[in-house]
């Protein structure tokens, strides 16, 4: 592959053996952008680093996280329960949904790891799973007022 960065032409040949694991196209196509091969190969280097990081800390989960939170029901749940533990009757009350619903929901928030339950008999009471789920809420509010 030949690239032309300003006036020269980059082919990637002088590319060590070194840098095998290193992806040729991303060193090219940095070069091309940035036009100093060898910026242009520890930029890749470092990039490459990168993404083995976040393949190895398993994104996808993260990803559910972010799931179960994007609906607006849900995330009136995670709001309702930021005042404490409420049992399914008195969460199905409030966001005047039917108990099957709730219960769908509640069940996908469970499932990501943002609620935790509680059984006592036939009730169950929900809450949130830790501080760190109210962090994440109060952040995407304070986004949410930085945008306005």
């Amino acid at each position: 592959m030949q690239i032309s960065p300003g006036n020269e032409t980059y082919d990637g040949s002088d590319i060590d053996k070194g840098a095998a694991d290193i992806d040729k196209d991303a060193i090219c196509s940095l070069t091309r952008l940035i036009g100093d091969p060898k910026k242009a190969r520890a930029r890749a280097k470092n990039l490459s680093s990168l993404m083995n990081r976040i393949e190895i800390e398993a994104p996808e989960e993260d990803v559910e996280v972010f799931k179960a939170m994007a609906d607006p029901i849900r995330f009136k749940i995670l709001r309702l329960l930021m005042e404490g533990e409420l049992c399914v009757c008195e969460i199905m009350t409030a966001l005047k949904k039917p108990q099957s619903s709730t219960s769908h929901h509640l069940s996908i928030l469970r499932e990501s790891g943002l609620v935790k339950e509680r059984r006592d008999g036939k009730w169950s009471y929900y809450r949130l799973a830790d501080g760190a789920v109210i962090e994440m809420i109060k952040h995407a509010h304070a986004l949410k007022k930085n945008k306005a």
